[in-house]
């Protein structure tokens, strides 16, 4: 009796140990493109010490770059952004991360609250399948779904990906159990450049008022940082596309008003921090290349520093070391595309395409 319990429970192990591994063979790598589908995941691996967290959509984790922060100010930073990144989803990637740290800021990039309803499953995997199973991702997931969506699948993914079974390559295999950092605490870095030869004008809307779900969650935000003692700064980053309307900006000021933040529109503040959109973007104005992203770094630490006071850890021995390591994965990923502009004339990997396909 005692031999086939035994083998019974060896069994159901042996089952689940099965499908663990088959659905982690399924799942999307996000190695070779789509590179956003890993940034919330990689979050879990790094050391939970950041003075600041940013949360948001592409606006963060392409224009903010942590390492220019902490060279110049010594500041530790890291980016919880992904594709499309929803008000919701923020909420509760930063109520998540809360169980983890506790930063002195947060850095929110309102451009979010254009979405009032779940947009697409797609962008919804990307950030939601990266975070670990809890109450708080359970939440983020019901707040998400669209109509033809399941909650299990998110729990048990293989659900939603069984079907990848024709369409699996060698990267399935070879990033089955671990996958190459692609990010730099969060920044996904793109040194090419693709100016933005037209500057966009928004057209008009029917109705320029935030939604009330949208506004629901600003308000959740506002109030766990203040119940943290964590100081929330909300921003506007400076791409240029998608259009930021002056109404919008007026809410946004309006908001910060009435329950003491800051709020910075960067659009306004581009000639201080000498952005040229010509040089500084790689797909025309959505999204700050490498240089866009540090020279708009330099400028958001001297705020970070001087007007919240954050301090400069670089005397630390142990951050340091830390950040240095950071900071040679950076100049080396660097190097390597240069290397790559170079060799091919644009960006083979970490993202880039041929600039044929690019223009299409």
């Amino acid at each position: 009796m005692k031999k086939k319990i035994i083998i019974n429970i060896a069994a159901v192990i042996f089952l689940i140990a099965f499908i663990a591994i088959l659905q982690r063979l399924l799942m999307p790598k996000y190695m070779s493109e789509i590179h956003e589908g890993n940034l919330v995941a990689e979050y879990y691996e790094d050391v939970k010490d950041h003075d600041v967290i940013f949360i948001g959509d592409c606006e963060v984790f392409s224009n903010v770059s942590p390492i220019t922060l902490w060279e110049n100010y010594g500041i530790t930073s890291y980016i919880r952004g992904s594709a499309q990144q929803l008000v919701w989803q923020s909420y509760y990637l930063l109520e998540e991360t809360l169980k983890y740290e506790k930063p002195d800021v947060v850095v929110f990039n309102v451009l979010a609250m254009k979405y009032n309803e779940p947009q697409k499953e797609a962008y919804n995997r990307l950030t939601l399948d990266g975070m670990k199973l809890s109450a708080t991702k359970l939440k983020a997931v019901k707040a998400s779904m669209m109509e033809d969506e399941e909650l299990i699948s998110y729990i048990f993914p293989i659900l939603r990906y069984h079907s990848r079974w024709s369409s699996l390559t060698g990267e399935d295999f070879k990033y089955l159990f671990k996958r190459d950092k692609i990010s730099h605490n969060g920044y996904l870095m793109r040194i090419d450049t693709k100016p933005a030869n037209v500057i966009p004008e928004g057209r008009k809307l029917p109705d320029y008022r935030f939604g009330d779900n949208s506004y629901y969650y600003l308000d959740k935000m506002t109030k766990l940082c203040k119940d943290n003692n964590i100081r929330l700064f909300l921003i506007k980053s400076p791409s240029i596309y998608p259009y930021w309307y002056q109404e919008w900006d007026d809410q946004m000021k309006e908001y910060a008003k009435e329950n003491g933040l800051t709020y910075i529109n960067f659009l306004e503040h581009t000639d201080e921090f000498g952005i040229d959109y010509n040089k500084d973007t790689y797909d025309g104005g959505l999204h700050m290349n490498l240089s866009g992203a540090e020279k708009f770094t330099y400028y958001l630490g001297r705020i970070l520093s001087e007007e919240f006071g954050l301090a400069d850890r670089r005397s630390e021995a142990g951050t340091a070391e830390r950040w240095q390591e950071k900071a040679d994965f950076y100049y080396a990923m660097k190097a390597d595309q240069e290397r790559e502009l170079k060799e091919y004339g644009y960006l083979k990997s970490y993202g880039g395409r041929a600039q044929t396909l690019e223009e299409n």
